[in-house]
């Protein structure tokens, strides 16, 4: 027996999906943000006992392990990143603050601009100028970049970013930027812009390297840990890492960019949800993920969530690299409910895993999402929580709140339910501020849920939002961990190359796809995958003269990365055509008469690997269990005598009608008044609103 094991660290509970055969086993444990290996390695210990292995034989009988993980955000929302320096050309110190003059709310006169990862005073410029065409207008003062370096060190600088002026179009300063850094300052990492993100403008690809360079010493230090720790418990393969764009690649491919790694557990989910999707017949989802600490939402569109490779504002940062469309809001069990300036809020600080919600019995002293959930009912004290790991409590729960109250004008269980709904409301309007400026209907989508909160408030949501069918899959608690398996390994990457379509230099544009299919193989052989099994999509990226962004689209797939046979006197053509299907597909018009010129080529290669399995459809005959027992809870509408039943003991065509709550091991399903839950074939619940 061979296992593959996905892992999702969150900032509460660090999940696991087991693939053994056909099978999905899951795990959930508390993280451990001290040292986050620790809880990755204690959870890989209790999968190796489920299995009766001690924890080598279990790692040396598994053929993949896969892992998302949230340093990279976590280091931007703490902003505890590296202390970090810029290196760029004269005359452009400023960029990173003129942000070209973009701000996330034009009409908020108080939004202040996000917090300088890169202070003016540790901002440096060098003498050199390259041009657009690569050329070089001014050579490089070498003794200036010695010169940076020295005050670089007088401020304790520990990573580096360099980014000059069109280096994507000509590498040769930065390397030896990068040379000179190397002699003056040995040790401290160095980000080049050219390799991190090689395309124009020069604001994307700088804002780009600084985050690289601002997150990569962390990202690094924790993979780092991690495959030692992994390599000396018994595990003989390369560790694989999620990746922003919705694939996977080995630690060393990550090392080089950690900032690929940035939203790489909400993009494992987004995976998942297309691929649980396709099976049952859906094809257009709302995705939307509750776990401890953050909500996230993304869409899936005939099937698919493309990565894109442009303006990607996450955590108002601008990353360039290619995403999984996602967004983000401080809600989660674990937002912390109070009182400001006689205003209900809930989150977006979160108690997290330490001490976590007052419930946990960790030493949370403030009350959560989580604990309002238990003053409501929804969860118990009956029975272990989160698989059997530990149990909650109520001591303080109920005493928490009732100082909300006070300062609200009522009791301890109203604020608990102003709590509810407050964190429901907040959900909701995400939603529909995401979904509206996609031109998307909520209304025409069938919604996914999952995350350890997510089922406890999706069919409320999509009651809200006018969505009349929402799936949970039984994997929902780890979903996103699931969603790593999912995956396949994958690279994708980009050249700059700007031109006239009808004027194109034919042999450049092969030399520039050469060079990233060489680039991927390697990679990929050094893996341990065939050559031979890489899937290819050559695609170009090309805009009208004028235009600010560039649409990208596929100009052909091949098995393996030595077929350029494809880029021949009809590439011209071909791509002119291509693009105006893609423009009139995104604008609804084109400029007739006008050409467009291609701004660069683009690679994305993939390999194929096992799936978890999926399925779909109600075969079963309907059943109607009998509920296990009952209990006082508020789903809504006041407290009531709600019926609840055990999941594990519900089997295919299972029928549970509303209100009810469904227990399962790891999550809780609430299906709220006028609605029903079956369970379909593959154990997955189909929540339905009733007309």
């Amino acid at each position: 027996m061979t296992y593959r094991i996905g892992i999702d660290i969150g900032g509460t509970f660090t999940d696991f999906a087991l693939l053994k055969g056909g099978e999905v086993i899951l795990h959930k444990n508390l993280s451990t943000p001290h040292d986050r290996s620790e809880g990755v390695m204690s959870g890989l210990a209790t999968l190796a006992a489920g299995q009766g292995l001690s924890l080598g034989d279990f790692l040396a009988q598994c053929d993949a392990i896969v892992h998302g993980t949230t340093v990279a955000d976590n280091t931007l929302i703490e902003m505890n990143g590296a202390v970090t320096g810029l290196l760029t050309t004269d005359g452009f110190r400023d960029e990173m603050e003129y942000r070209r003059g973009f701000k996330e709310s034009i009409w908020d006169v108080r939004l202040e601009p996000p917090q300088p990862i890169v202070p003016r005073r540790r901002r440096l410029t060098v003498p050199e100028r390259i041009l657009a065409d690569g050329s070089i207008h001014r050579e490089l003062d070498e003794q200036a970049v010695r010169d940076a370096c020295d005050k670089f060190r007088k401020q304790g600088v520990e990573s580096i970013a360099i980014g000059l002026i069109f280096a994507h179009a000509n590498g040769d300063h930065e390397r030896r930027v990068a040379q000179i850094v190397a002699e003056e300052m040995p040790g401290v990492p160095v980000s080049l812009g050219h390799r991190i993100l090689s395309r124009a403008p020069e604001y994307d690809r700088i804002s780009t390297t600084v985050v690289n360079a601002y997150v990569a010493p962390r990202v690094n230090a924790y993979l780092e840990r991690l495959v030692e720790r992994l390599a000396q418990s018994g595990y003989p393969r390369q560790l694989m890492v999620m990746q922003a764009s919705g694939g996977v690649m080995t630690r060393d491919y990550i090392a080089a960019a950690p900032i690929r790694v940035l939203a790489s557990g909400p993009a494992g989910g987004v995976m998942a949800s297309a691929h649980v999707g396709a099976a049952k017949g859906h094809s257009n989802l709302l995705c939307v993920d509750m776990g401890g600490t953050s909500y996230d939402m993304s869409v899936v569109i005939d099937g698919a969530a493309p990565a894109q490779a442009g303006w990607n504002m996450h955590h108002r940062y601008l990353v360039g690299v290619p995403m999984v469309q996602v967004e983000t809001l401080g809600a989660g069990g674990g937002s912390i409910c109070h009182v400001d300036k006689g205003e209900l809020k809930v989150g977006p600080a979160s108690a997290g895993s330490v001490p976590g919600p007052i419930c946990y019995g960790g030493g949370g002293l403030q009350p959560t999402i989580t604990d309002a959930l238990l003053m409501l009912g929804i969860l118990s004290t009956g029975e272990g929580f989160a698989g059997g790991s530990f149990r909650l409590r109520d001591e303080g729960v109920s005493e928490a709140f009732a100082a909300i109250g006070a300062q609200m004008g009522y009791g301890a269980e109203q604020a608990a339910f102003d709590c509810w709904r407050l964190v429901n409301a907040n959900m909701t309007q995400a939603v529909r501020r995401t979904t509206a400026a996609k031109g998307i209907d909520p209304a025409d989508m069938v919604m996914l849920a999952y995350g350890g909160n997510g089922p406890a408030f999706a069919a409320i949501q999509a009651q809200d939002l006018g969505i009349a069918h929402v799936l949970v899959p039984k994997a929902s608690p780890t979903f996103s961990a699931l969603g790593t398996l999912v995956a396949h390994p994958s690279i994708d990457e980009e050249r700059s190359c700007t031109a006239p379509v009808d004027a194109l230099d034919l042999d450049r544009l092969r030399l520039l796809w050469g060079e990233l299919a060489d680039n991927a193989k390697a990679h990929f052989t050094g893996a341990g995958f065939d050559a031979a099994a890489i899937q290819a999509t050559w695609r170009l990226n090309m805009r009208y003269g004028g235009q600010n962004w560039a649409l990208t689209f596929d100009m052909h797939e091949s098995c393996g990365l030595d077929d350029l046979s494809f880029v021949d006197e009809n590439l011209s053509a071909r791509a002119i055509t291509a693009f105006n299907a893609r423009h009139m597909a995104e604008y609804g018009h084109i400029r007739d008469g006008e050409l467009p010129e291609i701004t660069g080529v683009r690679l994305a290669a993939h390999v194929a690997t096992p799936m978890p399995p999926a399925s779909g459809g109600f075969s079963a005959p309907m059943v109607e269990p009998a509920p296990a027992g009952h209990r006082r809870a508020n789903l809504g509408t006041g407290f009531a005598d709600v019926a609840i039943f055990k999941g594990p003991s519900l089997v295919p065509g299972a029928r549970v009608a509303g209100p009810a709550i469904i227990e399962e091991i790891f999550t809780t399903i609430v299906v709220y008044p006028g609605w029903q839950a079956r369970v379909d074939d593959a154990g997955d619940y189909a929540l339905v609103r009733l007309p």
